[in-house]
C-alpha cells in the first residue's frame, strides 16, 4: 500500500504575534514545521510526503525547514486561498500509485508516530479515518442572533485533529464533488462525510495541539520541557 502524506503549511500565521509565519517559529531551537515533519517521518509508514507552502516560500522552506535538519520532501507546492485549496493543490501533485492519502496540519508538531500509524490502518480498513479527542467542555449551539438553541450531549462530541486519512479514490472524489458544488470545509473529513461515506474515529492526544496563537506557543514549549524532563529521568534509570 502506497501512502502519500500531504502537509498543508501555507497559512500566513495572522493570529500569531511577531510577524513571523508560524511555520518558522522556533520550538527549543527547531522550527515548528520541522518538528512536524520529523514526527511524521518517525512513523515510518509514509511512502511520499508533499509539503504545501505559501507561494514564494519554497526556497525559504528548503533553507530553514528542510536542509539544516537533513529532511527532504517528494514535492513542495504552493498553497491556495484556504486550507481546502492547499490540500487540493497537494493532491494534484501526488503519484498515480497512491493508495491512501494522509493529511496532517503543519502546525501540529506533537503527533505521536503510533497515532499516525493507527490512522493509516483505520483508513485502509474503512476508507476514512479521523484522529480526534473527546470534548471536555459543554458545547452550546447558537443561532445567528446569538440565542442558544441547543446543548448537545457531550458524550457524543469529539474534537477533530489531524492526521486524517482516506482511500485515494474516495479522497479524490470528495474533492472533485466539493469543487463542483462550491462547498468549503475546515477539515478533510467533512468532504468525505458529505458523500455519505462512513469515517472511523481514531483516539488522539491532548498534546496533539494545533499551534495557532501565542498561548498555543507557550503551551508547546511547556510540552517540550516536560518531555525533556521525562526523557532525562529515563536516561538516569538506565
Amino acid at each position: 500500500m502506497h501512502v502519500t502524506a500531504i502537509v498543508p503549511a501555507a497559512g500566513g500565521g495572522a493570529r500569531m504575534a511577531g510577524g513571523v509565519p508560524k511555520q518558522y517559529l522556533l520550538l527549543a531551537g527547531v522550527p515548528l514545521l520541522t518538528r512536524t515533519l520529523q514526527a511524521l517521518r518517525a512513523a515510518e509508514c509514509l511512502d511520499a510526503l508533499i509539503l504545501v507552502v505559501p507561494p514564494g516560500h519554497e526556497e525559504r522552506c528548503r533553507r530553514e525547514i528542510l536542509d539544516p535538519f537533513g529532511l527532504s520532501v517528494d514535492a513542495m507546492v504552493s498553497g491556495g486561498e484556504d486550507r481546502q485549496a492547499s490540500v487540493y493543490a497537494g493532491l494534484l501533485h501526488a503519484r498515480a500509485e497512491t493508495d491512501l492519502f494522509l493529511v496532517h496540519d503543519g502546525a501540529r508538531p506533537f503527533v505521536a508516530p503510533a497515532v499516525v500509524r493507527a490512522a493509516v490502518v483505520a483508513a485502509a480498513e474503512s476508507g476514512g479515518a479521523v484522529v480526534a479527542v473527546p470534548v471536555t467542555d459543554t458545547i452550546k449551539v447558537a443561532d445567528r442572533d446569538g440565542w442558544l438553541v441547543e446543548t448537545p450531549e457531550r458524550g457524543r462530541l469529539w474534537a477533530a485533529q489531524t492526521p486524517q486519512a482516506f482511500r485515494a479514490d474516495l479522497f479524490r472524489e470528495a474533492h472533485a464533488h466539493a469543487l463542483r458544488d462550491g462547498f468549503r470545509a475546515t477539515d478533510d473529513s467533512a468532504l468525505v462525510e458529505r458523500l455519505g461515506h462512513p469515517v472511523r474515529l481514531v483516539p488522539g492526544s491532548s498534546e496533539n495541539i494545533k499551534i495557532t496563537t501565542t498561548a498555543d506557543l507557550l503551551l508547546a514549549n511547556q510540552i517540550l520541557t516536560e518531555r525533556e524532563m521525562t526523557n532525562s529521568q529515563r536516561r538516569k534509570r538506565r
